[in-house]
């Protein structure tokens, strides 16, 4: 039963999925990076799942944190999109190139995107390159209906971090 997994990476290369910032805090350390694996889980109780790189900063923070801000990239943000997506946290302080105020446990909430939740972390998993962190959503904010930037539009961003 052994693949290359060649016929799976033509498959999912057709998916199209919404593009999200996420942003953490943990003590006097803050982090958000692009991201592309990310779900509803449940609808009663309401859950969301995030899954992180664990290469990133934000992967770092966000295993000491108690929040995550989702918020849904909106196709006019792409500049933002290309900060937390090309950018690596190790070296460069990305809240200091855009607006912003704290949010729930410290986390912070990006001024430019309208529509965002913060979610209480009730659950971690180990999924390979990526770690999931399940989510219980504590405030929410949606506010426009703007289209979203999606993975397929998001593929020209060079990740600040090697894959």
């Amino acid at each position: 039963m052994g693949s290359d997994h060649d016929e799976f990476n033509r498959l999912v290369a057709l998916l199209d999925y919404p593009m999200f910032i996420v942003t953490t805090a943990a003590g006097d350390v803050r982090s958000g990076c692009l991201v592309g694996f990310a779900t509803q889980a449940s609808i009663h109780p309401p859950r969301f799942l995030v899954c992180l790189s664990v290469k990133n900063l934000t992967y770092r923070v966000a295993a000491e944190a108690e929040v995550l801000v989702v918020h849904l990239v909106q196709d006019g943000a792409r500049e933002l999109a290309e900060l937390f997506g090309g950018e690596t946290g190790d070296d460069t302080d990305k809240f200091a190139r855009c607006q912003w105020t704290p949010g729930p446990g410290g986390a912070p909430v990006l001024s430019e995107l309208e529509n965002w939740f913060a979610g209480r972390i009730i659950g971690r998993s180990d999924f390979g390159d990526h770690s999931g962190f399940l989510l219980d959503p504590v405030q929410e904010r949606a506010a426009s209906s703007e289209g979203t930037l999606t993975f397929h539009d998001a593929q020209e961003i060079e990740p600040g971090h090697k894959p």
